[in-house]
C-alpha cells in the first residue's frame, strides 16, 4: 500500500516580502503538509525551479497544496499546465483559501472558472496601467525606469583605467556583470580606430 503525501508549494514574487512567504509556510504546515517548496521568484519568470522540483517529486495519491491561486499559476495557460502534470502523476490540486481541491468534480471546475477570472482581472490591470503611463507620457509626468547602469558608465571607465577587474566594478558600483560588460563594449566601438 502506497503512503499520500501533502506536498506544499509556496512563492513569493521578491525577497522584501518575506512575511507573506512565512505567513504561507504557516498556513501549508497547519494544512498538514509533510514537505513544502519554497522559492522567491515572480510568476512570470519563465523557469520556476521550486514549482518543477515539486511537480517531479509528487507521486501517485499525492496532494499538491497552494495557500491561493496566484502563488501558482500566472495564467489559465499555465494552470492548466500545471494540473495536467499533477493529473498525468494521479495527484491532486488543493487551494487553502478557496477551500478547493480538484479530487472531486466541483473543485474541478472551480479551478477552471477561477483561473480564467483571474487572468481576465490581469489583463485589466495591464490595461489600465498602459493607460495611466500613456495618460501620464501625454502629460509628460512619465520618465520611465531611469537606466542605473548607463548613469555609471564613467566609473565603469574609469575603474577600467585604473585597471580594476569586472568583478570588483560589479561589486563597487552595484550593478551586473552583463552590464558593466555592456557599457566596456559600447566604448570600444566608440572608440576611434587608427
Amino acid at each position: 500500500m502506497t503512503t499520500t503525501a501533502l506536498v506544499g508549494y509556496a512563492r513569493t514574487s521578491t525577497t522584501d516580502q518575506k512575511a507573506g512567504l512565512e505567513a504561507q509556510l504557516r498556513d501549508l504546515e497547519q494544512a498538514g503538509c509533510t514537505k513544502v517548496f519554497r522559492e522567491e521568484i515572480s510568476s512570470v519568470a519563465t523557469n520556476r525551479p521550486q514549482l518543477a522540483a515539486v511537480l517531479e517529486w509528487v507521486r501517485e495519491g499525492d496532494t499538491l497544496v497552494v495557500t491561493k491561486l496566484d502563488r501558482l499559476a500566472r495564467s489559465v495557460a499555465d494552470l492548466v499546465s500545471i494540473t495536467a502534470a499533477l493529473k498525468a502523476k494521479g495527484a491532486g490540486l488543493r487551494i487553502l483559501a478557496m477551500n478547493l481541491d480538484t479530487a472531486t468534480p466541483t473543485g474541478k471546475l472551480m479551478l477552471n472558472l477561477l483561473g480564467s477570472i483571474a487572468e481576465f482581472e490581469r489583463e485589466l490591470m495591464l490595461e489600465r496601467q498602459r493607460e495611466g503611463i500613456a495618460k501620464a507620457k501625454a502629460d509628460g509626468k512619465y520618465e520611465g525606469r531611469q537606466p542605473t547602469a548607463r548613469a555609471k558608465a564613467k566609473d565603469v571607465m574609469r575603474m577600467r583605467a585604473e585597471g580594476k577587474s569586472v568583478s570588483d566594478m560589479v561589486a563597487a558600483l552595484g550593478i551586473s556583470r552583463a552590464s558593466v560588460f555592456r557599457i566596456l563594449a559600447n566604448h570600444a566601438e566608440a572608440a576611434p580606430t587608427r
